[in-house]
């Protein structure tokens, strides 16, 4: 079927790296050679300033939404929907068009959990917010809210599908962030955690 096309675009759209071409485009160095090395909003923000980050993250959270909420628009199947934000998501963090070396995507989860529903979306977002206020470190703030998207998914949105993706992403997201997470158990990390 047609609809199944979703799935391989949305895995190309997520393939775009924002932090790579918003660097490019404003001559700041790459981001994977600068930095962390990671290409993503946090190492554009160190290597490049507010302004620029800003951009990258708008850019990586749009990349997850906008497949997701195409396929909501036309109707397809939960299952399939799930699958459109799970591609986006793999995209960003495998992409195709930069040799599979992605950021970390929690910026692009992000996305992908407004497009299921704004409510579930929301929901990652002011754990994320709640957290940093208490202990200001991004990364710690990242993990929880991901460690609890499969449960708000649950609660919200009530789909398996959706709960699915949602856990597939936390998964990925917790091993991307495998070096934030020593850090966190040796109480090293900060507020200027790399990523």
């Amino acid at each position: 079927m047609i609809e199944w096309l979703f799935v391989p675009a949305a895995y190309l759209i997520g393939s775009i790296s924002s932090a790579i071409i918003i660097c490019r485009l404003m001559g700041l160095p790459d981001p994977r050679e600068q930095g962390s090395g990671n290409p993503g909003a946090t190492n554009v923000m160190r290597i490049g300033g507010k302004k620029a980050a800003a951009i990258t993250l708008l850019g990586d959270m749009l990349k997850g939404l906008i497949p997701v909420y195409a396929a909501n628009v036309l109707e397809l199947p939960a299952e399939l929907v799930a699958a459109t934000g799970l591609a986006a998501f793999m995209g960003h963090l495998y992409p195709v068009f930069f040799g599979f070396k992605g950021g970390k995507g929690v910026a692009t989860s992000v996305g992908v959990l407004l497009g299921f529903s704004w409510v579930l979306g929301f929901a990652f977002m002011a754990t994320w917010f709640l957290i940093y206020k208490l202990g200001k470190i991004s990364s710690l703030s990242a993990l929880i809210a991901s460690i609890l998207s499969p449960v708000f998914a649950w609660f919200i949105a009530g789909n398996e599908a959706i709960v699915a993706a949602s856990l597939i992403m936390t998964v990925f997201l917790l091993w991307r962030h495998k070096g934030n997470i020593q850090r966190l158990m040796v109480g090293e990390e900060s507020s200027k955690a790399k990523g």
